[in-house]
């Protein structure tokens, strides 16, 4: 017997191109090596690393897991929000830039790139801001939730920093990515103080994407939005532990968001729902 499948189906992957970004030039790059033995390719297209995990880490690893072979450290399910001892050493990070989160302000995730779009989860019928050129998965994400899209341009003239001054007072759900993947333009504390002004005075919301923080060396710049006042009550911030310590395979990192955000229980809801 033939059979059709009738439901209906999310009709917003049709705006999606036909394959991720890096998808595509993971492919692109296998199809030259296979065309072009003898070529050594520079690839600049993703950022992977180039390194072993440090041995304290991997050691660290392999202790964990023996412990759930029957060790005295054996555990089932997990806190909703993550292991709590990884939270509060997040917390102890981030009051190196004076910013004072709870461990129960942070979320453990499997690498920045899920929730940075599955926060969408939690979001209505907003128009969503995304920098030009940027990540994809800000886009992809929108589109597929059904959003409305609009990009704001960055370029040499703007020095690929965005800035909110044309913008009409409305509210929007605003990505911005500092050091920006993959232009590396970093937002001073002046700049991100425009934007978190706008999204006060505005009802906005931005998800602040850090994940690339740990390569900021001049103290001039901030690592994080919430060392700007005001922040915690209209942003959202992912990190991930892939730059930092070259998780990229491990998957790990989180999400913070302030008791004084509204979004705090609704996440907290999604997350012991659709996540441990």
């Amino acid at each position: 017997m033939s059979f059709t499948l009738r439901i209906s189906l999310n009709e917003n992957f049709e705006r999606l191109s036909a394959n991720y970004l890096f998808s595509e030039i993971a492919a692109r790059v296998g199809e030259h090596k296979v065309q072009n033995p003898e070529k050594k390719i520079i690839s600049l297209g993703m950022g992977d690393v180039t390194r072993p995990l440090a041995t304290c880490v991997a050691e660290e690893m392999s202790r964990a897991a023996a412990e759930m072979g029957g060790g005295a450290g054996f555990v089932g399910y997990g806190d909703t929000l993550g292991m709590q001892k990884l939270r509060s050493a997040i917390s102890k990070r981030y009051a190196r830039y004076g910013v004072e989160l709870d461990a129960d302000e942070i979320f453990i995730n499997d690498g920045a790139k899920s929730d940075l779009g599955n926060i969408l989860d939690i979001l209505g019928d907003n128009e969503v801001l995304i920098c030009d050129p940027i990540y994809p998965v800000y886009l992809d994400s929108s589109i597929i939730s059904g959003k409305r899209v609009r990009l704001l341009s960055t370029n040499e003239k703007n020095g690929f920093l965005p800035s909110p001054r044309e913008l009409p007072q409305k509210p929007f759900v605003i990505y911005l990515c500092s050091p920006n993947n993959p232009t590396g333009a970093v937002f001073s504390y002046k700049q991100l103080r425009e934007w978190v002004d706008f999204a006060l005075e505005s009802g906005s919301l931005i998800i602040f994407d850090a994940a690339y923080e740990s390569y900021i060396h001049d103290i001039a710049l901030p690592h994080s939005i919430f060392e700007i006042v005001g922040a915690k009550k209209c942003a959202v911030e992912v990190c991930s532990f892939s730059k930092m310590a070259g998780f990229t395979g491990v998957r790990c990192g989180w999400c913070a968001i302030s008791r004084a955000l509204p979004l705090h229980p609704l996440w907290k809801r999604r997350q012991s729902t659709k996540f441990n």
